[in-house]
């Protein structure tokens, strides 16, 4: 009878193993990201040269968490924490003040047939098609197109254009996105104000991307109203109520050179008097070796107050290492209607994980 008993209490803990052991295999929590640093000098509009040893050359760095539970007939749990951080000084954020998870911060449900819905903070699609259809995708140090639509015109005052306010992650948000549909994906969003009183101040905004064989094209469009209450949207110029963006993008890779193309539209409706910008981004990219050479050019003109060009172009090489292991050398040239030319120029490693 002991031995049957025992007998019987192991076949069970067998059994409590394995189901767990199932159980497990039907989720699942990946930590990942990457960093990256770079070595060199910059001189904004209308300053002298610094230099240094600064963060997010080619990226920004960060860290994220993300999983996913399996629910059954194809539909899943998921969730993603993300987290910036600089690797020169050590500090989180990409700023002092920065949201801790500023990247990604959502909870949401996946569907193969329907889509997935996330809410949280989460990335607005005009920005995914900003980086995606430029040779130096998310580059805030050497991104023509990064500046000219998250940088704006960089003038000052009534002559000056911020770039798309609302930041690359919008708070309060909910996000959805349409499974694939040969090579076809919509989505759509919308960030709440979250103001008792002051219903006005929210944000919404969409994209169309289409990936087929070599070649890839992008609508954007986005929308933030403002109405004086407190919350996300600050430093904006004296009565700004509302902006309006537009962006056309496509890409083509022949093999021995990868072509990008961008046009852009950006209305910011001012009770003084509306500011308009428009311009756009043409980019090569060019397989050498392990890496590639990458070269962009921006132009924007803004219109309203008073008449202001930028005139931005990059050149840079990405050199592999490893599949997640990349060091690059780059040139930024800058110059603004008025204002002293600007330039950075320096070396840097990335390393993902």
């Amino acid at each position: 009878m002991q031995f049957k008993r025992r007998f019987t209490l192991a076949v069970l803990a067998a059994a409590a193993g394995l189901s767990a052991g199932a159980a497990q295999a039907q989720s699942s929590v990946t930590l990942y990201g990457q960093v990256d640093a770079w070595a060199g000098a910059t001189k904004n509009l209308g300053q002298d040269r610094a230099w240094g040893v600064n963060s997010g050359g080619m990226s920004t760095s960060y860290w994220g968490l993300k999983g996913n539970e399996d629910l059954g007939n194809g539909l899943k749990a998921i969730f993603t924490l993300e987290a910036f951080f600089r690797p020169d000084t050590g500090k989180s954020g990409r700023f002092d003040g920065d949201h801790f998870f500023a990247r990604n911060s959502f909870v949401g449900l996946q569907s193969n047939t329907w889509g997935s819905i996330k809410l949280g903070r989460n990335t607005p699609p005009y920005f995914v098609s900003t980086i995606l259809f430029n040779p130096f995708i998310d580059s805030y140090t050497f991104s023509p197109m990064v500046f000219h639509t998250y940088l704006g015109n960089g003038r000052t005052g009534a002559a000056g254009i911020s770039g798309l306010v609302g930041d690359s992650g919008w708070d309060n948000s909910i996000m959805y996105s349409t499974p694939d549909m040969g090579g076809l994906t919509a989505n759509l969003i919308y960030g709440a104000g979250e103001q008792a009183g002051h219903n006005g101040q929210n944000k919404w905004g969409g994209s169309l991307l289409y990936f087929r064989g070599n070649f890839a094209a992008t609508a954007a469009f986005q929308q933030v109203r403002y109405d004086g209450a407190p919350g996300d949207l600050n430093s904006l110029v004296a009565g700004f109520s509302r902006q309006t963006a537009g962006q056309l993008g496509a890409t083509y890779d022949f093999g021995v050179v990868k072509l990008y193309g961008q046009y852009q539209y950006i209305k910011n409706t001012i009770s003084t008097g509306d500011a308009k910008s428009n311009g756009g981004q043409l980019g090569v990219s060019i397989p050498v070796g392990p890496g590639a050479v990458l070269a962009s050019y921006a132009y924007t003109k803004t219109s309203g107050a008073a008449d202001v060009k930028r005139n931005t172009w990059a050149v840079g090489y990405d050199y592999s290492l490893s599949k997640r292991t990349d060091v690059y050398a780059a040139y930024f040239r800058d110059k603004v209607s008025d204002l002293s030319t600007a330039d950075t120029f320096g070396v840097g490693i990335r390393a993902k994980f």
